[in-house]
């Protein structure tokens, strides 16, 4: 999983930005159960992009961003149940996220017209 972000470290000008992941492994398990582990995290600008000064605290805004259950998803097990081809729900089971429902949707599969 992976997040774009943009971060103003002094005043209102977005002078940083760039991509955050998420980096797992998993293992399949009781059919179509998915384990996953948490490998690590990686924070990369995009080119020509400032570095932040304070990396920790740019990492804790986007923890607080980013549901628990994908920024940390060690020791948890996911069941996927597919809508269709671009959209899905997933169930984490596990110690601290049991019966989290995620849903998915394929990006650009659906406009939205807010008029």
């Amino acid at each position: 999983n992976s997040a774009e972000w943009m971060y103003a470290e002094e005043g209102e000008t977005f002078d940083a930005y760039g991509k955050f992941s998420v980096q797992c492994s998993y293992t399949i398990n009781q059919g179509a159960r998915m384990v996953v582990d948490l490998d690590g995290h990686e924070l990369r600008p995009t080119s020509g992009s400032k570095f932040p000064e304070d990396v920790p605290k740019l990492v804790g805004y986007l923890n607080r961003a980013i549901p628990n259950e994908i920024f940390d998803p060690s020791g948890h097990a996911t069941d996927t149940t597919y809508l269709d081809a671009d959209l899905r729900i997933v169930r984490m089971t596990g110690p601290k996220h049991e019966g989290v429902r995620d849903i998915f949707m394929r990006k650009g599969c659906l406009e939205i017209n807010p008029n």
